[in-house]
C-alpha cells in the first residue's frame, strides 16, 4: 500500500504513485489526464512555463517534452529531492534536463517580478490549500496570459477510491486533500479571478486552461 510523503508532518507529493502504477485501469486514466494536460498546454503557444507546486517533477517533464523551458518549484525540500532524481532519470540521454529549474519555494513566496510566465501551471495543488482562493490570487499575478490548473472532481475521486477500498475511515478522503469541488464548483472559483476558454475532464479531475489580463512576461 502506498505512503503518505511527509515533511515537518505534512503530507506532500503523490500519496498514490499513480504514475509508476501498473494497474491497467489507473494507468488508463493517467493516460487521460497527461493526453488532456499536453493538449490545454501546447493550445496556450507558450515557450516557457512556471509550475507551483511541481511534485515529483512529472509535469515539469511533460513541458520540457513540449519543447517550454521551466521553472518548477515546491515548498518541500524533500519533494524537490526526489524531482531532481525523477528529472535526471527521466531525460538521460538528452536535453530535457538542462530546460528544467527545480527550486524549493512555497507558492505564497513567488511573485510577478520574478516569476511571472506566459504559462503558469499548478496541477493538484489546491485541494492541498488552505486558502484558494488566496492561492488562485497569486496564480493569476504570475499567468501572463495563461494558468493551467487541476483538480480531483469530486464525489467522484473519493467513489472511485472507496470502491478500491482505500481510506474508508475519511469516507474515501485521500490523505492532505482539504478543499474539495465538483466541475462545476472548481470553475465557478476560477471564474471570479480569471477567464476560463477550455476545460477537459479526463476521469476523475477537472482541467482548466484560462486566461488573464497580464500584461506579458
Amino acid at each position: 500500500m502506498s505512503q503518505p510523503i511527509l515533511d515537518d508532518g505534512l503530507v506532500t507529493g503523490n500519496v498514490y504513485d499513480k504514475y509508476g502504477t501498473r494497474n491497467p485501469i489507473a494507468r488508463w486514466m493517467v493516460g487521460g489526464f497527461l493526453d488532456a494536460f499536453r493538449d490545454l498546454a501546447q493550445s496556450s503557444g507558450a515557450d516557457r512555463a512556471l509550475e507551483a507546486g511541481c511534485g515529483e517533477g512529472r509535469l515539469s517533464l511533460e513541458l520540457a517534452r513540449l519543447g517550454m523551458r521551466v521553472r518548477a518549484s515546491d515548498v518541500s525540500p524533500k519533494i524537490i529531492d526526489i524531482a531532481r532524481r525523477t528529472v535526471a532519470a527521466e531525460s538521460a540521454g538528452d536535453e530535457v534536463a538542462t530546460a528544467i529549474e527545480l527550486e524549493v519555494r512555497s507558492l505564497f513566496e513567488l511573485t510577478p517580478a520574478r516569476d511571472a510566465a506566459p504559462l503558469v501551471v499548478c496541477c493538484e495543488v489546491l485541494e492541498h490549500v488552505d486558502e484558494p482562493e488566496r492561492a488562485l490570487d497569486v496564480l493569476a499575478s504570475l499567468a501572463s496570459p495563461h494558468l493551467l490548473v487541476s483538480v480531483p472532481r469530486e464525489p467522484l475521486w473519493r467513489v472511485l477510491n472507496m470502491a478500491r477500498g482505500r481510506y474508508l475511515r475519511d469516507f474515501g478522503n485521500t490523505p492532505g486533500h482539504v478543499q474539495h469541488w465538483s466541475r462545476r464548483g472548481f470553475l465557478d472559483l476560477l471564474e471570479r479571478r480569471v477567464e476560463v476558454v477550455a476545460v477537459r475532464s479526463p476521469l476523475p479531475w477537472t482541467m482548466a486552461l484560462c486566461r488573464t489580463q497580464g500584461d506579458g512576461a
